[in-house]
């Protein structure tokens, strides 16, 4: 690497609004963020269908028909 053209690289903490932490690197002093791993419905089993205004009754319908055709 060039000398005096890259930008600083150190070792920082990663702090979720849940509480979990990690370390990571990173040219930033710290990093803040909302959702991790560790809370993320997704990861955690947890996750929720939203239905708005009945749209996954209406696809289920839609295409229960090509599920079993008579």
């Amino acid at each position: 690497m060039k000398p005096k053209i890259h930008p600083e690289y150190h070792e920082v903490t990663v702090t979720c609004a849940c509480g979990n932490s990690f370390p990571t690197h990173s040219t930033r002093k710290s990093i803040n963020v909302e959702i991790c791993s560790n809370c993320h419905p997704f990861f955690t089993g947890k996750q929720k269908l939203v239905d708005t205004a009945g749209r996954v009754e209406r696809f289920r319908r839609k295409y229960a028909k090509l599920q079993n055709p008579q």
